[in-house]
């Protein structure tokens, strides 16, 4: 689990994101979604799906499937 939570918490620094902002696209509290990053709890896959779309990488980037970090293709990104 701690490579994703990891993950998260690069992308949405590296695009000078606060934490507040993230929560409140997902539908939840900021210290919510802070244990989201500490690794203290799982996040649901819609979660997942949304963070995907709003960084524009795939699921396998933030899981650490991969280490590519490559745009989702067409079909899939954020409208």
């Amino acid at each position: 689990m701690a490579h994703y939570t990891k993950r998260i918490r690069d992308l949405r620094e590296d695009r000078d994101i606060k934490q507040e902002h993230i929560a409140k696209l997902l539908g939840v509290k900021q210290t919510y979604y802070s244990r989201y990053e500490l690794g203290k709890v799982e996040m649901p896959i819609r979660h997942l799906i949304t963070l995907c779309k709003l960084y524009d990488v795939s699921a396998d980037y933030i899981l650490g499937f991969t280490d590519e970090c490559k745009p989702l293709p067409k079909p899939y990104k954020k409208k």
